[in-house]
């Protein structure tokens, strides 16, 4: 896989909700390109537009007007079938909540997208078991989600995210029900996916998380008004345009957007009934 082509083009992406008689724009004219192998954080206040952008990202909603590339592809108007086949076959998902089946094994919840896939069950079970070995957990594969801590838990997630070789890695506040200790471990296997360069797009409040990409996204009202580059692992020192806040430190956490926070069983029924 190179590293210079671009795997995200939005060009002019509108999203208008409505509710009643009032119109919402959720996503206003944003336009970007993401990189192959790039590590990308959006930040920003709940109601910005940040789990819009996600849901369009993730081929769950369409845009109302412009256009969305995905590896120079027009997704923008597919249909079901072909947005289905595309987040099973190009997309990996990372949720806050985990959303693992209680009643199966590690194992079994990282070979979900890859039933749906319809891979053959000595493959699906070889390429489960690798990428369970990838974050860790090759001694965990046989427990359930509640013999796991919670950080386990979202490295079971995050097997099941990169099972298929996504070309993007979508993960939505991945951190957020997880202490200090634990989302620095998280987030450093993300850092390690990166290196191997798979592609990463993260929504998060918190600017520690967001020190770990090598770019930051900003939203306000429903636009990017911030794109800035960043050394990972360095402090991250934001430089707002509008300075309404102190640079460096986000508005205090809002309850996060859910609409975004889809299971991934939900994902494969609707990859399963398209």
């Amino acid at each position: 896989m190179t590293t210079n082509g671009t795997l995200v083009a939005l060009d002019k992406v509108t999203r208008l909700y409505r509710m009643g008689d009032v119109e919402v724009q959720a996503l206003r004219q944003v336009s970007t390109t993401i990189q192959e192998g790039e590590f990308v954080a959006v930040m920003g206040s709940s109601g910005s537009g940040k789990s819009t952008l996600m849901n369009i990202l993730g081929c769950l909603d369409r845009p109302t007007s412009g256009r969305y590339l995905l590896w120079e592809r027009d997704v923008s108007r597919l249909g079901r079938a072909d947005l289905a086949e595309i987040r099973n076959q190009t997309l990996g998902f990372v949720f806050q909540n985990f959303n693992l089946l209680a009643r199966t094994s590690a194992l079994e919840n990282v070979e979900l997208p890859l039933i749906y896939g319809g891979l053959a069950s000595r493959k699906r079970h070889r390429r489960a078991t690798e990428a369970l070995q990838r974050v860790g957990l090759g001694d965990r594969m046989d427990h359930h989600p509640n013999q796991l801590s919670g950080g386990q838990q979202q490295r079971v997630a995050i097997a099941r995210a990169i099972v298929s070789d996504p070309r993007l890695i979508l993960a939505d506040e991945p951190t957020g029900n997880l202490d200090s200790r634990t989302t620095a471990e998280i987030m450093g296997l993300f850092a390690e996916l990166n290196q191997a360069k798979m592609t990463i797009v993260l929504v998060t409040h918190e600017v520690d998380v967001a020190a770990y990409a090598s770019r930051i996204l900003w939203m306000k009202d429903g636009q990017v008004v911030l794109d800035q580059p960043h050394t990972p692992s360095t402090p991250l020192v934001l430089s707002h345009p509008d300075g309404d806040q102190d640079p460096g430190r986000p508005e205090p956490p809002s309850p996060p957007d859910r609409s975004t926070d889809g299971s991934i069983a939900s994902l494969a029924a609707q990859q399963a009934h398209t």
